[in-house]
């Protein structure tokens, strides 16, 4: 298991210092095993014992910018904060701290089966005690759900590709979904490079990215490369039959 960097465990005393917050899970490639210092973000999830109304999304939001000025600085540190009486309810927005900034997200099916998977506690129960299963037939609905929503959405506008990082991000979370919906697994993103449709110079670049390489692709090209990846796979997921 890839060891969390020392933020990690001084979040979770932070957090755990707030009687509120029962428990702390760790998502994403730090659960998954793949976990690149520098080049992955670090995808928490708190539990807590009611909503998290505007004084403790007060009290998040300066301790995450303590944190994100100190020890996490440049670590990309986020956390979904849950209410623990509404976490059976996919469909909830929760405030949600991710760059710099407080949100509201829903805790995407993909991310409930990397918690119930391969997830783990920094305090409090273990993942799968306080959610319910992921079957391989609902990863392959998380994965679904993640194409025709968001990805569907950001294909329809061949302009957002031109940002480098996008370009990046939906190259490996297409292989993602296509691997999920064939196996009803997941698939980590240094995995997902190698099964990128894309070129093999292109793949290259992605690999040494991934390492934390600073390398530069065609930004046009790419853009391209990446968009039209996306609207087939969105295609497919939209209209398995016709795959």
């Amino acid at each position: 298991m890839v060891t969390a960097p020392p933020v990690v465990p001084e979040f979770g005393r932070e957090l755990g210092a707030l009687a509120w917050v029962t428990d702390l899970l760790v998502a994403g490639s730090l659960a998954t095993d793949d976990y690149r210092p520098g080049v992955s973000d670090l995808d928490l999830v708190a539990l807590t014992d009611g909503p998290v109304d505007a004084p403790r999304q007060d009290a998040l939001a300066a301790l995450h910018r303590r944190l994100d000025a100190g020890a996490g600085a440049g670590l990309k540190l986020g956390c979904v904060y849950v209410d623990a009486a509404t976490v059976a309810d996919v469909q909830i927005p929760h405030p949600t701290w991710t760059h710099g900034l407080l949100v509201r997200r829903i805790l995407s099916g993909i991310t409930r089966a990397e918690l119930v998977r391969h997830g783990y506690a920094i305090f409090g129960r273990p993942p799968r005690d306080v959610l319910p299963p992921m079957s391989d037939d609902d990863v392959r609905a998380a994965a679904r759900a993640e194409l025709t929503g968001y990805w569907a959405w950001a294909a329809r506008r061949p302009w957002l590709w031109l940002d480098p990082a996008l370009a990046d991000l939906g190259l490996t979370s297409m292989a993602r979904g296509r691997h999920a919906l064939r196996h009803g697994d997941l698939l980590t993103k240094t995995r997902a490079v190698e099964q990128a449709h894309a070129p093999a110079w292109l793949v290259a670049q992605l690999r040494a990215r991934r390492r934390g390489e600073q390398v530069s692709s065609p930004r046009i090209r790419t853009a391209l490369i990446a968009w039209r990846d996306a609207r087939r796979t969105v295609a497919t997921a939209r209209h398995p039959d016709r795959a």
